[in-house]
């Protein structure tokens, strides 16, 4: 992802999910960028371009030990 992609998404999801979320790119992958929420990684958001539509899937997996 590009660095403006990740800024616009590291604002997005401060003002609708928590002001600590933050985005962070990946090392040696360009398609997807990292979630935190402070210094915990929740998460992975992917960039699907295909039709010519434009989204972000945010995946993030639950343990069963977390809950």
């Amino acid at each position: 992802m590009k660095p403006d992609e990740i800024k616009k998404l590291d604002a997005y999801l401060k003002r609708t999910l928590n002001p600590q979320v933050s985005v962070k790119a990946r090392p040696r992958k360009d398609d997807s960028a990292e979630v935190y929420v402070g210094d915990e990684f929740i998460g992975v958001i992917f960039r699907d371009d295909e039709d010519g539509d434009l989204s972000y899937n945010l995946s993030m997996a639950i343990l069963a030990e977390d809950l």
